[in-house]
């Protein structure tokens, strides 16, 4: 059975519509999800936790991606499927009050996939994790995960080797712990997807 996802506005509000999931990819609808990033500290060092998307995924198969995302099923909170997803992808169980609410963003780009058009239209909600954890002790999803990697932050974002997979990573978002001091940047605003893509994108932030 397919999965069915709520309609979102350009805000993210719901519009009282559902749509199966390879529906809203083929149509380009808007849609909701849910981003973490796991970070740590390592001798003063920030780093994130990447995660390698299966061989047989339909879209960036064999790409490295967001520690943990997924789409927010008909009816669900960003929250309850953002801590579903850590536990079915990574086996990692924690309580709402440890994820860091950074911030919403728009995924706004066109591709194709095994001959099939792949429009996605995501509003996505994205959060941090604090959890130092060896990559072994991770238990992965086979179905969605191949492998897990700790990357340096700067590293990460200064690296030419992951350009291939910029499309599925990029946007730089900030933010604060209570001392309000600058903790990371996960994103880098650079181009997303195609450049067709990337010119709806450019409209939308232009409307608005």
């Amino acid at each position: 059975m397919s999965e069915m996802l709520d309609v979102v506005d350009e805000y993210g509000n719901p519009t009282g519509q559902t749509v199966e999931r390879e529906k809203a990819h083929a149509q380009g609808i808007m849609h909701r999800t849910s981003h973490v990033w796991i970070v740590r500290k390592k001798e003063e060092r920030i780093q994130i936790l990447l995660q390698k998307r299966s061989i047989n995924k339909e879209s960036f198969p064999g790409c490295f991606d967001i520690s943990s995302a997924g789409h927010i099923p008909a009816g669900c909170s960003y929250v309850e499927s953002a801590l579903r997803e850590l536990t079915e992808e990574l086996g990692v169980t924690v309580s709402e009050r440890e994820l860091i609410f950074c911030g919403d963003r728009l995924v706004l780009w066109d591709d194709e996939f095994n001959g099939k058009v792949f429009c996605d239209r995501q509003y996505s909600r994205v959060f941090a994790l604090w959890l130092s954890q060896d990559e072994k002790d991770f238990i992965l999803q086979p179905e969605e995960v191949d492998a897990v990697l700790w990357m340096d932050l700067e590293v990460y974002l200064m690296n030419d080797e992951c350009k291939d997979c910029e499309e599925i990573k990029d946007d730089i978002l900030g933010y604060y712990e209570n001392n309000k001091e600058p903790i990371m940047y996960f994103y880098n605003m650079k181009s997303f997807g195609t450049k067709e893509g990337m010119e709806n994108r450019n409209k939308f932030q232009d409307k608005n």
